[in-house]
């Protein structure tokens, strides 16, 4: 679930407060990284855990309900959402049952945001026309879910404060960690039952040793790497950079240099967007021409022994 865009994010911003810290200390800094990955993989299944907690408060609801329906005499009220077989497939599931009862957090904890998503839930179209249809397959049941997520959980400024109050890191992971919730609720089907895998925390080893390698190269050849910037910044203005752009071309010459497999510029690209998220707006511009410069340089003097395509692409990750 740690994926490369997640572990480079996390690299820019621990290589920033790293220079900032007065009391640097690598050993620390890197166990910081660490947890700080792990707490995005905590965050995913605080989501998954967010559904089956407004699926609880559904059945409060409903069973209110059909108590007042007895006595009244009335209707008895559907029980499609609170019976929902995905849910019930998610709740029952092994592994994010093992995670959260290791966990000190619990939706427990915030049920007036569970109380008030789960009205949003009830008032939306996408509730309407579910509860309305005649169709009560398992695909069904768990498109509402995917549905409900994308437009109610995703962009919720109420659910950002929540998780910023239970954690510092949450907030930039919410994001990406997003995107692998509803990749699995996608993943999911019904002869899996309680077994279904969710995603791991890496994919394999050699991504977490990214993180480890791409950190440690950062900060141990930072001279080095800030004597490539200076020897390639002839035609560029290199006092109007951004200390924040220094770190982040710091990252790139690493991972150019430390990883023979990922294509330069794909490198290039990926700190490029990076720079559009945490630095100036004019920095892209200036990281995309500095690295391209240094790159070529560092070819040039047999430092960096990978090609240099003419025509990068962009959004290719890796």
């Amino acid at each position: 679930m740690i994926n490369r865009e997640l572990i480079r994010i996390k690299i820019v911003q621990l290589t920033y407060a790293y220079y900032q810290n007065g009391n640097r200390n690598l050993d620390v800094a890197e166990k910081e990284l660490m947890f700080s990955l792990s707490k995005a993989y905590h965050l995913y299944h605080y989501l998954l855990a967010l559904i089956v907690a407004v699926t609880k408060e559904a059945r409060k609801h409903y069973e209110v309900e059909l108590a007042k329906a007895k006595r009244e005499g009335s209707d008895i009220p559907s029980s499609k959402f609170v019976d929902n077989k995905f849910v019930l497939q998610l709740e029952e599931n092994k592994q994010l049952c093992d995670f959260i009862s290791t966990q000190k957090q619990t939706w427990e904890d915030s049920m007036e945001f569970v109380r008030k998503l789960y009205s949003q839930i009830t008032q939306s179209r996408t509730y309407a026309d579910y509860m309305s249809s005649d169709d009560s397959s398992y695909e069904a049941d768990r498109e509402v879910w995917r549905k409900l997520y994308k437009t109610l959980i995703m962009e919720n400024d109420e659910l950002d404060g929540v998780l910023e109050e239970k954690s510092l890191y949450w907030n930039d992971d919410k994001e990406i960690v997003d995107t692998f919730v509803l990749k699995t609720i996608k993943r999911f089907e019904p002869e899996n039952s309680g077994k279904q895998e969710l995603l791991p925390e890496y994919k394999d080893e050699e991504d977490k040793d990214f993180a480890r390698k791409l950190f440690r190269a950062t900060i141990l050849n930072a001279d080095q790497y800030q004597h490539y910037m200076s020897e390639t910044s002839r035609n560029w203005d290199f006092s109007r950079l951004a200390y924040m752009d220094v770190v982040i071309m710091q990252i790139a010459i690493a991972e150019m240099l430390t990883f023979p497999n990922i294509p330069i510029n794909v490198t290039i690209n990926e700190y490029v967007d990076l720079a559009k998220i945490y630095s100036t707006p004019k920095s892209s511009g200036y990281i995309n021409g500095m690295l391209d410069s240094i790159a070529r340089y560092l070819i040039s003097i047999g430092v960096l022994l990978k090609p240099m395509a003419d025509k990068p692409k962009k959004n290719n990750h890796q």
